[in-house]
């Protein structure tokens, strides 16, 4: 009788991509599967732009698909915001001097079991954040969570943790044309005809709020029953303006709360007939714009304690000082990971309760750096005020990280408090996305953080979607018609 023939290793175990515990969870996962009569299973990560893209699965393929990944073409990775492939993959190389990039050949999603997800407004639907390899098993160098898991390896040698506090803006309209006749489906196509739920000027007013509030329900039922943690829901002072903030986490699950909630918030709104957009400033009269102020510290290591909190004088340390300091010297390059489209720049105005210019202060919502914390205040952080809501938070993170990290390793001094920061002197934001890939491209500090390789790459994108934007608009200062269609309903 010939001997059983030995099982083949699977993509997963072939190349070693999960831990034990990893394992033992996605075994638990296949088994929940069943328990909970899943019928469906989308397999997602995050890309570039921060944009979900997967497939979805039949359930019964979903235990054998973890562990033999699930592939996807390598086009997707060299997309710009309208879609738009900008780097010529059927070339040698594909454009990135790359093999496993040219011929739109494939790269392999690889479930990440710890983010499983049962999808509250998705019937009997399941979800699976994913990294992405190629099919040789090496990480691709383009996966924008794995750059944020190097930066925090960086980080942890260093001594430290990342601790991140969300708070985003965003616009809930109601649906009133989906534009789905044949003649808008241009490519980018038409944004959507929408109407407002409130006419906004009432901040923080419990009018405002009542009047969003059914409309906000099942967006608020469908982030809790994630497991996101949610603190408040805000009225901002635009039309149809809110904001939701969130408790402190670390980096990587606030980055892939991030993710989620931003994919989630706008699947539920479309299935209850509105339109949620976390574009910065949607191309409509009379609308503010959104930002995402992102709360950040330090944790040492060593006795998990804050590295920003002062002594009884001091209400930020000195290593909080000269992080502060190194965000502030990299705020020019650091841009196109805080502010990645065109549209964000618009945001940038004086008297706007937005930063300009790079400083910082203790208590006024016009710089770009606000210091929370009195003297030794164990939750002494920073919050960066400069972001916005479209940006990839793995990136946005990332950025801090190593920006961060040469202000402590510099000694940097951020200078003195601004309390006139519109009239305080300081190196002014990026006036464009174009200005902000140039100071990418010139970033020493960037290039040692994230590789050359990555900064190119992602450099190369923005510079294909800003060179559009000038070529169709002439670079207008308000926000296009172009600019609406582009990122509306995308973000």
């Amino acid at each position: 009788m010939a001997p059983a023939r030995r099982k083949s290793a699977s993509f997963v175990e072939c190349h070693d991509l999960w831990t034990d515990e990893q394992a033992r969870r996605a075994k638990a996962v296949a088994q929940a599967i069943k328990t909970k009569k899943l019928e469906l299973m989308r397999f997602s990560f995050a890309d570039q732009h921060g944009v979900l893209r997967g497939k979805t699965v039949v359930a019964a393929e979903a235990a054998g698909l973890m562990q033999s990944g699930v592939t996807m073409t390598t086009t997707l990775l060299a997309k710009d915001t309208a879609h738009k492939t900008v780097y010529p993959v059927f070339t040698a190389g594909g454009g990135f001097a790359m093999e496993e990039m040219q011929g739109a050949g494939d790269f392999v999603m690889v479930a990440d079991p710890d983010t499983f997800q049962v999808l509250p407004w998705a019937p009997h639907t399941g979800w699976l954040l994913c990294d992405i390899y190629f099919p040789n098993g090496k990480r691709v160098p383009f996966s924008t969570r794995q750059v944020l898991r190097d930066a925090l390896t960086r980080l942890a040698g260093e001594g430290y943790d990342f601790l991140a506090g969300l708070e985003v803006e965003f616009h809930l309209f109601k649906l009133e044309n989906p534009r789905l006749d044949p003649a808008d489906a241009t490519w980018p196509p038409r944004a959507p005809e929408v109407s407002l739920l409130t006419q906004g000027y009432q901040y923080l007013t419990e009018s405002r709020f009542d009047q969003l509030d059914a409309a906000l329900e099942p967006i608020r039922r469908g982030v809790e029953a994630l497991g996101m943690p949610l603190r408040s829901l805000e009225v901002e002072l635009g039309p149809s303006q809110c904001e939701f903030t969130f408790r402190p986490q670390r980096a990587m699950e606030a980055a892939d709360t991030m993710i989620l909630f931003r994919a989630a918030t706008k699947q539920i709104a479309r299935r209850n007939g509105m339109l949620l957009s976390f574009m910065c400033r949607p191309g409509l009269p009379n609308l503010f714009s959104s930002g995402w102020h992102l709360h950040q510290s330090l944790l040492a290591r060593k006795g998990d304690r804050n590295a920003f909190a002062g002594d009884e004088r001091e209400g930020l340390s000195q290593t909080g000082g000269h992080y502060l300091a190194g965000l502030l010297a990299h705020a020019h390059a650091a841009a196109v990971f805080t502010t990645p489209t065109v549209n964000g720049y618009k945001r940038y105005r004086p008297y706007a309760l937005a930063p300009d210019r790079a400083i910082w202060a203790r208590d006024n919502r016009g710089v770009m750096v606000r210091v929370f914390g009195q003297p030794g205040d164990p939750s002494t952080h920073l919050e960066n005020r400069v972001g916005e809501p479209a940006a990839n938070p793995y990136l946005y993170i990332a950025s801090q990280i190593h920006a961060g990290l040469d202000g402590i390793a510099a000694r940097r001094d951020p200078g003195p408090s601004a309390d006139t920061p519109y009239e305080t002197k300081a190196p002014p934001l990026p006036k464009n996305l174009g200005e902000a890939v140039t100071a990418l491209r010139r970033s020493e500090v960037f290039r040692q953080g994230f590789g050359d390789a990555f900064v190119d790459y992602f450099a190369h994108i923005k510079e294909a979607e800003f060179a559009r934007f000038t070529a169709e608009t002439g670079g207008e200062a308000d926000v296009t018609p172009w600019e609406h269609n582009e990122y509306f309903d995308l973000f």
